[in-house]
């Protein structure tokens, strides 16, 4: 842990103390184990609180998970709606229990809302909305949601962030960066992830859905993307009216995706739904590249037509054209029976393989590849075919780029959706176009002219630069002043217990020169004495004692530590 995370965790005691009491209430004392020797340390007996009584141990550990989450608050079931974005850090089984994170919470009185509203917009709301409706149409940890009508006469929406909700997530940030950095440090090579990069990775996708702004520019980018697309309906955004605290929109009337018995009522067709569900989200992975992250039933609503109206774009991912394109190249691979163009393609694309068994992940991706690359695409199902490669991912503890991930875990939610709507509905045929046109795209004569214009340029500018580089190499090594620089890295623990080893055979060294000296002198009879030995002599047992006993107990210390 670092030493400048000190003062901060200090100041929210409290908040520390409540964490820990809900992890131990819902059985992870491994959790608190890991942990609490260096938190003793720290501040001592009274940060773990007495917990009485348990919960029912028929309970998985995904459960568990979920409730605390949601006892926690906030900013832990954010963290767990994204980690069950995340089937390459988590299991399966436990990414489907935290999908079912509620992030339903008691409304806000509308007086602190309506301050929270007028502060962002530096007017008073009538000046602004003809009428606002002070009961919410939702209540969430970190923002309430009420309808409101523009003075043109919109019906719009308004998305206010809770008052003090910032602050609450910056606590509990610097705690979970703090036990995380504790955790690494016990568990470094057992974990598949390292936790501190998973909290640093979900401090950045909190901080972008705190922003509404940021959002609100989402919105306006999905627009333009489906504004030829009559079979799409993106809601417009006021940036006028907006600000990072307060999000203005187009109010949606529609029915929720998953509402099957409504979508009947009304006469909606729900194979047209489903396809037109998955055109929606494949086009913004293959075509644009900027993609809708949680695609759930809850975020779809269907309007009048058959007409397909996402909501809350707060969680979004990127994907730029080679990625696409390398995605393409892995399943041509897999196609083809070819290991290498897979695993090359793994590497282009970030897909990372630690100090593992190369061996072992090669046999497992063969075993796959052989397994499907004959199985007709119509048979194929991509919830059962990326749940076996995120086995894998898991099983080698692979490390998977956060936006590849969120892309493939949103077409498993797409497929899930689509086969709810249509239990008959084939993903594989409408993802096989996407694919087509990615291989054409790669033998685009235009993109091969492009491609080559920028390698020539680099050729070029690498040409400019080698000279220059090369005469100061070359002055240096004539003049001696080449120098090599080598940086040690993880070495920081070694050089810890060397230095510990050494201080610890100075101090027995210096015991025995004491004893040996002492020894001596109580042989000689040399000065006075004390109780009829020289004095000289006895104070040197006491102090080689006192050393002694000082290097027994450091010893017992750090076995136990």
């Amino acid at each position: 842990m670092k030493i400048s995370s000190i003062p901060r965790t200090w100041q929210h005691l409290r908040r520390y103390r409540q964490i820990l009491g809900v992890l131990l209430k819902y059985g992870f004392d491994d959790v608190v184990d890991i942990v609490r020797k260096d938190l003793l340390f720290r501040f001592g007996s009274k940060l773990f609180p007495r917990v009485k009584g348990g919960l029912d141990s028929g309970m998985s550990r995904g459960e568990r998970m979920r409730l605390a989450a949601e006892e926690l608050g906030p900013t832990f079931v954010k963290m767990g709606q994204i980690l069950s974005l995340r089937p390459d850090i988590i299991p399966p089984d436990i990414a489907s229990e935290l999908q079912k994170l509620q992030d339903r919470v008691t409304p806000i009185p509308f007086k602190k809302i309506e301050e929270v509203i007028r502060s962002e917009l530096k007017k008073e709301p009538n000046e602004v909305f003809t009428e606002l409706i002070e009961e919410p149409l939702a209540a969430a940890s970190i923002a309430q949601v009420h309808r409101a009508t523009l003075h043109n006469g919109k019906s719009v929406v308004l998305k206010v962030q809770r008052p003090g909700i910032i602050t609450t997530i910056k606590v509990d940030l610097e705690i979970l960066r703090d036990l995380a950095q504790i955790i690494y440090k016990h568990t470094e090579g057992i974990l598949n992830q390292n936790p501190v990069s998973i909290v640093e990775e979900f401090d950045r996708s909190i901080h972008r859905e705190l922003d509404f702004l940021q959002e609100g520019h989402n919105i306006q980018r999905f627009g333009r993307m489906f504004a030829d697309d009559p079979t799409v309906f993106i809601p417009t955004f006021y940036p006028e009216v907006s600000s990072p605290r307060l999000l203005v929109m187009d109010y949606v009337e529609g029915i929720k995706s998953s509402r099957l018995d409504e979508i009947a009522r009304v006469g909606l067709d729900r194979v047209i739904i489903a396809k037109r569900g998955a055109r929606l989200i494949l086009r913004q992975i293959f075509e644009f590249g900027f993609f809708h992250a949680d695609p759930h039933p809850g975020n779809i609503l269907v309007i009048e037509d058959n007409v397909i109206a996402p909501l809350d774009y707060g969680m979004v991912g990127y994907l730029d054209e080679p990625v696409i394109d390398e995605l393409g190249e892995v399943l041509t691979g897999i196609v083809h029976k070819d290991l290498r163009r897979v695993l090359r393609s793994f590497e282009q694309l970030g897909i990372s393989h630690g100090a593992g068994d190369r061996e072992s992940l090669e046999a497992d991706l063969g075993d796959f590849i052989n397994r499907y690359h004959e199985v007709p695409l119509q048979q194929l199902q991509i919830n059962a075919l990326l749940s076996e490669v995120f086995d894998i991912v898991q099983k080698h503890r692979l490390t998977v780029p956060p936006n590849l991930s969120m892309m493939l875990k949103a077409l498993v939610t797409v497929e899930g959706l689509g086969r709810m709507l249509y239990p008959e509905f084939d993903m594989i045929s409408e993802v096989r176009p996407y694919l087509r046109r990615i291989k054409l795209r790669r033998y685009d004569p235009r993109r091969r002219f492009r491609d080559g214009l920028v390698l020539l340029e680099d050729l070029y500018r690498l040409a400019e630069e080698i000279p220059p580089g090369l005469t100061d190499i070359l002055k240096k090594v004539r003049y001696g002043d080449l120098k090599v620089q080598f940086e040690h890295r993880n070495l920081e623990r070694l050089i810890s217990e060397i230095n510990r080893s050494s201080n610890r055979l100075a101090a027995a060294m210096v015991i025995g020169a004491l004893i040996v000296g002492s020894s001596l002198v109580v042989q000689t009879s040399i000065g006075p004495s004390l109780f009829g030995f020289p004095m000289l002599g006895v104070i040197g047992y006491l102090l080689a004692s006192v050393l002694g006993l000082k290097l027994i107990w450091d010893i017992f210390r750090s076995r136990n530590s």
